[in-house]
Formats: C-alpha cells, structure tokens, sequence
C-alpha cells in the first residue's frame, strides 16, 4: 500500500525526495512538538524529527534529531505509519519528505544534545497539536498514533 500524499505540488518546482524520520514521545498525557522560529518567517509547530542523513537508518535519524531539535533522549518503539509531505523549506528548496513515523519513549532529558536553537521543545494535549502543527502528514500521523492508542 502506498504513502498516503500530503501538501501541494506547485507544477514549476523540482520536488526532491527527501527519506525523513518522525516521532511520537509522551509524557503526562501530553506529546513533544518542537516552535520552529526562523528570521521573516511566522513560527510553526512540527514533531521533532527530519531528513535521515547518508548513512543513517530512520531509527538512528529520530533519536539523533530528538536530541538535537528538542533536547531529549528517546528510545524507538516501532514504525506505525509512513506518509509523504511536499513542502518548501524557508531557503526556498522543494521537497517531498518520504516520512516514517515511530512511537517513542522518554528516557529523559539531555540539553547538551540540543544544537538547533530556532526549535523550542513544547509539550501540547494530541488534541491540540492535529490543529497546530504545519504539515498535513504530521497531523495525520498524530491522528494514527491516538487511534493506535484507542484515545481518539
């Protein structure tokens, strides 16, 4: 079965492939977004997580980007869904992130692995992040993990 496709092909853009991994921690009853504040740019909400750089398999990239975006150490449960996002990044360049979605677990807080400093760890109620968060893919993937959970 297919990806389902998320965001807006603009016809005159390049759409890159982009491997990407994303992931679910909660804590509390709430769940981890990263506030995304970038020079000229309204701030968003995303799941922490990101392009799996070369080398890398989609677990070691959600766990590396955690650390670096939010500050925490996490473990990888599993892969429960994989949606696909076109965007354009705030450089201009167009993307079509191939995202794999993970459940995770907290196992605490490291801000020394935070290097990212336009990203600002936020916890929000699932409820709350399907109406925030930027990409249709991610609140569609927050929407699966509340079915997988039998919360929604």
């Amino acid at each position: 079965m297919a990806a389902p496709q998320f965001g807006e092909r603009e016809a005159a853009r390049d759409y890159r492939d982009r491997p990407a991994a994303f992931g679910i921690v909660e804590r509390d009853g709430r769940i981890a977004l990263v506030r995304v504040e970038k020079p000229h740019h309204t701030a968003w909400f995303d799941l922490p997580g990101g392009a799996i750089d070369p080398g890398e398999v989609a677990e070691e990239a959600v766990v590396r980007e955690y650390g670096e975006e939010a500050g925490l150490s996490v473990a990888v449960g599993r892969a429960y869904a994989t949606a696909d996002q076109y965007f354009v990044n705030t450089d201009g360049e167009a993307f079509n992130n191939l995202a794999t979605f993970f459940t995770l677990e907290l196992k605490g807080e490291e801000p020394g692995l935070k290097i990212e400093d336009d990203h600002t760890l936020v916890w929000k109620d699932p409820h709350e992040a399907l109406a925030i968060l930027r990409h249709d893919a991610h609140a569609w993937a927050v929407a699966a993990w509340l079915r997988l959970r039998g919360r929604a």
